[in-house]
């Protein structure tokens, strides 16, 4: 995801990179979104460059899908699997075992589309209403403006 693995992040600093606050990181990690990072002798948390890069994929599926934390961690399990299905990957392996762990990650891969899917089905209806709403408006708005051309003609 482009960001050094070997770069480590105090709380503060995480925070302040990714935009959330040092308590959501801490919420993250305890409903199990985020892994529980590396600590130093104090006790105090360490955030890679993979913590952070997932935590602006959080980010992005909360705010640009409106993912529900539930949404995202089953997002993030299957992206969890399908990672380790590539660490895995042997190329020496015979086409059975291959096929098994492409049918794997197909099958996890169409449960994220189907999960994309159900959310862009709820905003196109909403979207329709809204759109509905507008054109309601627009008829009553003309209308409107008919009646008071009409009275200032009389």
């Amino acid at each position: 995801m482009g960001r050094d693995p070997r770069e480590f992040l105090q709380i503060g600093d995480a925070s302040e990179r990714t935009g959330l606050t040092q308590r959501t990181l801490r919420y993250y990690e305890e409903k199990g979104l985020l892994r529980s990072p590396a600590r130093m002798e104090g006790g105090f948390r360490l955030y890679s460059g993979d913590d952070i890069d997932r935590l602006e994929r959080i980010k992005e599926l909360r705010e640009l899908l409106g993912f529900s934390l539930a949404d995202i961690k089953e997002m993030l399990d299957a992206e969890d699997v399908r990672l380790q299905i590539k660490s895995e990957w042997r190329k020496d392996a015979d086409a059975a075992e291959k096929a098994q762990k492409m049918r794997v990650a197909r099958e996890i891969t169409l449960q994220q589309l189907q999960l994309i899917d159900q959310k862009m089905a709820k905003m196109a209806t909403m979207r329709d209403q809204l759109a509905e709403r507008i054109a309601k408006y627009d008829a009553n708005l003309r209308q409107w403006s008919e009646e008071s051309a009409a009275r200032q003609h009389s």
